[in-house]
């Protein structure tokens, strides 16, 4: 047989193909004058519900790795792509997103189609300095298998700029305050209902803030390792710890780090959860997450887990290795619905394990481009509305120097010029501060302050924070129940929570609601 010969039009991803030997007329042979069948993409952008027109749409092979094409929308906000091939020694596997300075986005499929999917992917790849460095970039998009007969309609995408978040940050719990201007004093996000946490009287409690559903007994399991844990609430069902709920296996799961964190009251120690809030035999012990450690040790993989004595996070490689540590184990069900709905944490990448977080990945999906650069010293969060203080490295103190500076920060300080006024900016509160974490990444320090570069060395984005300092602690407004002179920081490697001196000097991010 001799060779095949192909080439690809870029323009429109069609494949083609020149064929040495046989002719038109040979028995069995398909007539090389009829090209091979072709797919089209269509879809619509949308903003606040309305269309938006001028957003550059990608269209990419990952096959051979290369933009297809491109296409702007059009003044009803559609767009479409033709072309797209069927044929070949591999199915065509192509991926849509869009762009556009201002906006992150977020795809849906508005019609059924087997061979599409939303998902977050890596695109590391196509970033020179990024191959170099290890910092990875992802993006969330929709990833289309092109099969003969079976064109994607219905490819959606929806756009935000931080005054429509699809999540909104709840408070702390935190009541008491212990300086002006911290989080006791200013609870700020989305209050809690007054009966936050409903007995269902079938063995499980709902939280009425999140929408999420818990085992009412939070010791049914006795302490085991990770990967007993993830079976043993992937096996849950009714008639087990006192559940009547008529719920069945595979309904349950091991929460994932931002759904365990969820339950903390940062008022509350030994245990960590708001008094009378229904649940029983809630130990001060570690509990596991289904958040594994991306980046973490591959020669012993750790997971994420948080001390229910005080709400501490724990990546200390002794008491979260998935293999040997025994923790308890406290399941979940449920999307949520609530007004103080969860974000997903944005692991998805291998190794995963059934049942855990990056094979779920719970919560309301993360946007892609996130964070936007308001040019005037700002960066606003388009997944919770939150804007930041782009100069990470401007304020540092002990926790009450840091909390008066924040107070003080004005226009014209740390790189401003947003008009902002004396009283305007915070620090955050523990929540406000988690809010920023990705899961994926191996190091938030590294990625937020890192700057893409296309092949050709031009910027592709810019990076998120300027001088986001590693190895070191960002101070919260809020302060540990459980031993008053020390408040909670987030350490900016691993974006682990954790209790520290208020003496101690650390950095702080500030923060501000955005002003529509």
């Amino acid at each position: 047989m001799r060779p095949i010969t192909c080439s690809i039009a870029v323009a429109l991803g069609a494949l083609l193909c020149g064929c040495g030997g046989g002719s038109a007329g040979s028995p069995g042979m398909t007539d090389p004058s009829t090209p091979p069948p072709t797919n089209t993409v269509t879809g619509t952008v949308t903003f606040k519900g309305a269309p938006m027109a001028g957003a550059t749409v990608t269209l990419w092979l990952t096959n051979d790795n290369t933009v297809k094409s491109t296409a702007t929308t059009d003044a009803n906000g559609g767009y479409s792509f033709s072309g797209l091939t069927t044929s070949g020694q591999a199915q065509s596997n192509y991926q849509i997103w869009v762009r556009k300075a201002g906006y992150g986005f977020y795809p849906s499929l508005g019609n059924a189609n087997a061979n599409a999917k939303v998902e977050r992917f890596d695109h590391t790849g196509q970033f020179n300095e990024s191959q170099t460095t290890g910092i990875p970039m992802y993006f969330t998009l929709i990833d289309f298998i092109s099969l003969a007969n079976n064109s994607l309609s219905g490819a959606n995408f929806v756009a935000y700029d931080g005054s429509n978040p699809p999540v909104s940050v709840a408070t702390t719990g935190q009541t008491a305050s212990y300086a002006a201007g911290d989080d006791g004093a200013l609870h700020n996000g989305v209050a809690w209902p007054g009966a936050r946490f409903v007995d269902n009287q079938n063995g499980t409690v709902t939280d009425t803030l999140t929408g999420l559903v818990w085992l009412k007994n939070a010791s049914c399991f006795a302490p085991d390792t990770w990967p007993t844990a993830l079976a043993d609430a992937n096996h849950l069902a009714s008639g087990a710890c006192g559940l009547s709920d008529g719920s069945t296996a595979g309904q349950w799961r091991l929460p994932n780090v931002n759904e365990l964190e969820s339950v903390v009251d940062v008022s509350a120690s030994n245990p960590a959860v708001t008094p009378g809030s229904q649940f029983s035999n809630v130990a001060g012990v570690v509990y596991w997450t289904s958040t594994g450690y991306f980046g973490g040790s591959l020669g012993s993989p750790q997971a994420w887990a948080i001390s229910m004595s005080d709400g501490r996070f724990i990546n200390d490689g002794v008491q979260n290795v998935k293999a040997v540590s025994k923790n308890g184990i406290w399941t979940v069900r449920g999307t949520g619905s609530g007004a103080g709905r969860l974000q997903a944490t944005g692991l998805f990448q291998p190794p995963l394990t059934a049942g855990d977080d990056g094979t779920l990945q719970m919560g309301v999906g993360l946007i892609s481009p996130r964070f936007i650069d308001n040019a005037n010293g700002t960066v606003t969060d388009t997944m919770t509305g939150l804007v930041w203080l782009k100069r990470a490295n401007c304020i540092q103190g002990d926790w009450a120097t840091a909390l008066a500076a924040v107070s003080n920060l004005a226009s014209g300080n740390c790189g401003l010029t947003d008009g902002s006024a004396a009283g305007s900016w915070r620090m955050p509160n523990r929540n406000e501060m988690q809010s920023l974490a990705d899961r994926n990444q191996n190091n938030e320090a590294d990625a937020f302050d890192f700057t893409y570069l296309n092949p050709d060395q031009s910027v592709y984005q810019a990076a998120i924070f300027l001088n986001f300092i590693g190895y070191q602690y960002y101070w919260t407004s809020t302060t540990d129940a459980a031993n008053t002179t020390e408040a909670w920081a987030v350490f900016s490697c691993d974006y682990g929570v954790y209790d520290a001196p208020k003496s101690d000097t650390g950095y702080t991010l500030a923060v501000r609601d955005r002003v529509n």
